[in-house]
């Protein structure tokens, strides 16, 4: 099987790097892509490997972190910024679809442990099609991390770590790098309406991700705001699980006209249709936390 070089190989330290809490921006990049380039090689064999799902979760998080960190405002990556950015949207690409297939699988499944026997075998029936659309995408994923593309990022991220900043001479406060993300998800949750629609909620729901990953890169003074946003993505992301399971159902259901099958599926839409409300309830109250907090940095 193959296998990525070690952080040693790649130019890297052999200890993370760190930053102090007055460096400025341009440190704070360097120091949290150092630390998640490791994070990406620890999780990368359990991601090949399959056996605990978690490694693949923790990798495609890393991915979004690198995202957040690349794009933060005075990390000072100059041009090479860009084209890391694509090439991290490609990797969050390939590792997103079989992660989403996992949480569906898991969650459709949890749902029917109370189902009897044969309820439960008919509800395996209907996940037969996420099944082998998730085995399609693992073996895309698979050959994406045994392309030089992805060795290339690496060894490129690794490089970024280890730049001088493009701008020499910043010494704005780290917290600046929360000021854009935090605008951008206060502007889309003012454009909202009462009851805005499934996809306008997960699309802030990704903002807000930005933000808490902009936050983190603050570090401790900024960990109410960290914890307040996590909060506002996990009703956000409940939300989102409960109307994708929905659809997906509907979707799978077209395939069969086996009563059973036809049975357990009104079953579970009927739960995840009463789960996305129940999120959908909570998500403002939420914001308000995010807000009172976003507002010390982001201005």
């Amino acid at each position: 099987m193959t296998t990525s070089p070690t952080p040693v190989a790649l130019g890297l330290s052999t200890q993370p790097a760190t930053a102090r809490r007055k460096d400025p921006p341009a440190v704070h990049v360097r120091a949290r892509i150092d630390v998640q380039v490791r994070a990406l090689l620890t999780h990368e064999e359990g991601t090949r490997s399959g056996v605990d799902p978690e490694d693949l979760h923790q990798m495609r998080v890393t991915v979004r972190r690198l995202r957040a960190a690349v794009g933060a405002q005075g990390a000072g990556l100059g041009e090479p910024a860009g084209h890391l950015l694509i090439e991290l949207k490609w990797l969050g690409g390939v590792l997103g679809p079989v992660r989403d297939l996992d949480v569906q699988l898991d969650r459709l499944r949890t749902e029917a442990e109370v189902f009897e026997d044969d309820e439960r075998a008919a509800v395996e029936r209907l996940l037969a099609g996420l099944v082998a659309e998730r085995r399609a995408a693992r073996r895309r994923m698979l050959a994406a991390l045994r392309a030089k593309r992805y060795t290339k990022l690496l060894v490129a991220l690794a490089k970024a770590a280890n730049s001088e900043p493009a701008t020499a001479g910043d010494d704005a406060p780290v917290n600046v790098v929360v000021t854009k993300p935090y605008r951008k998800l206060r502007k889309a949750v003012r454009a909202l309406g009462e009851d805005p629609p499934d996809r306008d909620l997960h699309a802030l729901r990704i903002k807000g991700k930005r933000l808490r990953y902009a936050a983190e890169l603050v570090g401790s003074p900024a960990k109410d705001l960290v914890k307040a946003t996590r909060g506002f993505q996990e009703v956000l992301g409940e939300h989102q699980d409960a109307a994708v399971a929905e659809e997906t159902i509907r979707r799978l259901l077209t395939d069969h006209d086996d009563p059973r099958v036809i049975f357990v599926a009104g079953r579970l839409v009927e739960r995840e249709h009463a789960r996305r409300l129940a999120y959908r309830a909570q998500w403002r109250d939420k914001w308000a936390a995010v807000d009172e907090f976003a507002d010390t940095y982001g201005g």
